[in-house]
């Protein structure tokens, strides 16, 4: 009975010495979360298509049914120090009405705005050297 007791006594020691350092311990560096939208295109438009771009940040495409329009922009994960970041919007139909922004940003690319009635649309750009692309996406 001793022996049991003992033993119950060190298991509720060593339980309580491993959850104070799991209460203890610092969190471990988790990724960024993931980059919400922040309206940057303006009111009456809503997302329609977004991407990961890595860890640096997401992309999102939105559309205003008002004006026929999309809009690109492409959101850090995490603001900070400038870093370079570009972005492009095109009609899925031609190369040659390309519409970008780059440069370098703390927080944010964009809003690029593209009337892509009747076609698909084509986005793509980078984040700190981290490239994203869609193709033919969001016909109509």
């Amino acid at each position: 009975m001793t022996h049991i007791k003992r033993a119950l006594a060190v298991a509720a020691v060593t339980g309580a010495g491993v959850a104070a350092l799991m209460v203890a311990a610092p969190a471990a560096s988790a990724a960024p979360s993931h980059a919400a939208y922040n309206g940057a295109c303006g009111s009456g438009y809503t997302v329609v298509n977004s991407t990961e771009v890595g860890d640096k940040g997401t992309a999102y495409l939105t559309y205003s049914s008002a004006t026929g329009k999309n809009c690109l922009v492409a959101i850090r994960n995490v603001a900070g120090d400038p870093v370079p970041m570009t972005i492009y919007l095109s009609r899925s139909d031609t190369e040659i009405h390309n519409i970008y922004d780059s440069g370098n940003y703390r927080s944010y690319a964009g809003p690029i705005y593209t009337d892509a009635r009747g076609t698909c649309v084509d986005w793509w750009g980078w984040i700190d050297g981290v490239r994203f692309e869609k193709a033919n996406t969001n016909c109509g």
